[in-house]
């Protein structure tokens, strides 16, 4: 018998190491079962999921040139269930209209009565603080803070 990428058959599991396990086909052949093609879920330590002598159902996803049988166990599962998501939900982002994004000014909390003075000193803050923002932005997309320009 010919093996064929797709055929499911059952096999015993002959040795487990850290990047897979190998089992025993009929005819004698041999074939590996990656680590990544073990289950669904993520394992550690595939030792805690497969032992030596277990009797395994196996797909087989590659037959190399070489003779190498590549093996999957999940593929012999049934697909996992994923958790439904609202309708118009995309990428795990919350749902936002199609409609183009439009820069708007943050606005201010109401600060109640202030006197003219006040208002001034408060812009010449956030200006300032605006301006050291946009030069430490600019200087590190020029690669650096020392300049020989003038």
């Amino acid at each position: 018998m010919e093996l064929e990428v797709g055929t499911v058959l059952e096999g015993k599991v002959t040795g487990v190491k850290k990047f897979g396990a190998f089992v025993a086909l009929p005819e004698g052949k041999t074939g590996m079962v990656h680590i990544s093609e073990v289950s669904n879920e993520f394992i550690q330590d595939l030792s805690a999921v497969l032992s030596e002598g277990q009797t395994v159902k196996v797909k087989v996803i590659h037959v190399g040139e070489d003779g190498k049988i590549a093996l999957s166990i999940k593929r012999t599962l049934p697909p996992p269930e994923r958790p439904a998501r609202p309708a118009g939900q995309r990428g795990g982002r919350s749902s936002r209209s199609d409609a183009p994004r439009v820069w708007q000014p943050k606005r201010q909390a109401p600060q109640g009565e202030m006197s003219f003075e006040d208002m001034m000193a408060r812009f010449k803050t956030q200006s300032e603080e605006k301006i050291s923002d946009l030069k430490r932005v600019t200087e590190n997309h020029r690669g650096g803070g020392y300049s020989r320009r003038r």
